[in-house]
C-alpha cells in the first residue's frame, strides 16, 4: 500500500499549496491513501467544515488534527459527521465527539489511520497515549496488521520513544506540531516506517508559519505578543511518502516530500 501524508496545513497560504500540488504529488507517487493533517488550517487554529470538505475535494482521503482540533469552534457543528477525520483518540472517550481513528478501505486491504497527542509540553494532560494506542491495537489488528499513527507531540524523545515501542505492531508513526521537517526519516527494525516530524504546509518566509515581525517581538520583550499567520508570499508543502507491505503490514520504503523555493517540485526529485 502507498500512503501520501501532508503536514500540518497552516492558514490558507497552505490550503492553497494544497490545491497546487496535491494533485501532482498523487500524480507522482501513485498514492492509494492520502493523509493531510488540518489542525492549524483555518487561519492557523482548528478547521471549519468548509475547509474539512476542501481537503477531501482534493484528494485526501483522511483529515488528521491535534491540540488545536476545538479552536475553532465550528467544529462542534460538523466533527460527529466528518467521517474521514481523526481528532486525537487519547481524549476522554465518554465525552468527546468525533472520531480516533478510521479505516479506509483500498481494494480488499484496510488501512487503520490513527490520530495520538503527546503530552510532554504540550500544556495538557490526555490519556498515555503509549496505553491508548496499546487498547486499540486490540481492536484494530483483529480488521488489519495495516496501521498509520500521526503522532502530534512536541518532543523528539516522545515521539521517538513511541515509535519503538510500537515498532513491528504498527506500519508507520509520523510525528506533527513542530511544523519543521526532520531529516530522520527511516524504519525501524521491526518494520515501521518513523518520521520525527513531517514539517508544515504554509507560508515559506514565516516562523513556524506567523509573521516574523510578531514572533521576533515576542523573544525580545519576553511580552504575550498575538501570533498572526501569515498568509502571503511564497509557499512550502511538507510531508512524507510511504510504501508498506500488503501482507505483512511492515513498512518497505519511507521518504520525506519536500517543496518550497530552494526544494522546487520536479519529477527529478
Amino acid at each position: 500500500m502507498r500512503i501520501l501524508f501532508v503536514g500540518d496545513v497552516m492558514g490558507s497560504r497552505g490550503r492553497d499549496m494544497i490545491k497546487d500540488y496535491l494533485p501532482q504529488l498523487k500524480t507522482k507517487f501513485r498514492p492509494q491513501v492520502t493523509i493531510v493533517n488540518g489542525e492549524n488550517a483555518a487561519g492557523g487554529r482548528g478547521i471549519t467544515e468548509k475547509i474539512y470538505k476542501g481537503f477531501l475535494q482534493a484528494g485526501a482521503d483522511v483529515v488528521t488534527m491535534g491540540n488545536h482540533v476545538w479552536d475553532n469552534r465550528d467544529i462542534f457543528d460538523f466533527i460527529d459527521s466528518a467521517k474521514k477525520m481523526v481528532r486525537p483518540a487519547n481524549f476522554p472517550e465518554e465525552t468527546t465527539p468525533g472520531l480516533g481513528f478510521v479505516y479506509v478501505q483500498v481494494n480488499q486491504l484496510k488501512l487503520a489511520v490513527i490520530n495520538l497527542q503527546g503530552n510532554a509540553l504540550m500544556g495538557q494532560s490526555l490519556a498515555n497515549p503509549f496505553h491508548k494506542a496499546d487498547r486499540l491495537l486490540k481492536e484494530i489488528h483483529q480488521q488489519t496488521d495495516l496501521v498509520f499513527i500521526d503522532f502530534h507531540a512536541e518532543t523528539t524523545a516522545e515521539k521517538e520513544a513511541l515509535a519503538w515501542y510500537l515498532d513491528g505492531q504498527i506500519s508507520a508513526l509520523v510525528g506533527t506540531h513542530t511544523h519543521v521537517q526532520t531529516n530522520d526519516a527511516r524504519i525501524l527494525p521491526n518494520g515501521t516506517a518513523y518520521l520525527t516530524d513531517a514539517g508544515m504546509t504554509g507560508a515559506y518566509d514565516a516562523i513556524l508559519g506567523v509573521k516574523p515581525a510578531k514572533s521576533i517581538e515576542r523573544f525580545l520583550t519576553q511580552m504575550p505578543t498575538r501570533y498572526e499567520v501569515k498568509e502571503d508570499g511564497r509557499g512550502i508543502l511538507s510531508g512524507c511518502f510511504i510504501e508498506i507491505d500488503d501482507t505483512t503490514g511492515r513498512a518497505k520504503h519511507i521518504e520525506p516530500v519536500l517543496i518550497n523555493a530552494d526544494h522546487p517540485f520536479g519529477f527529478e526529485q
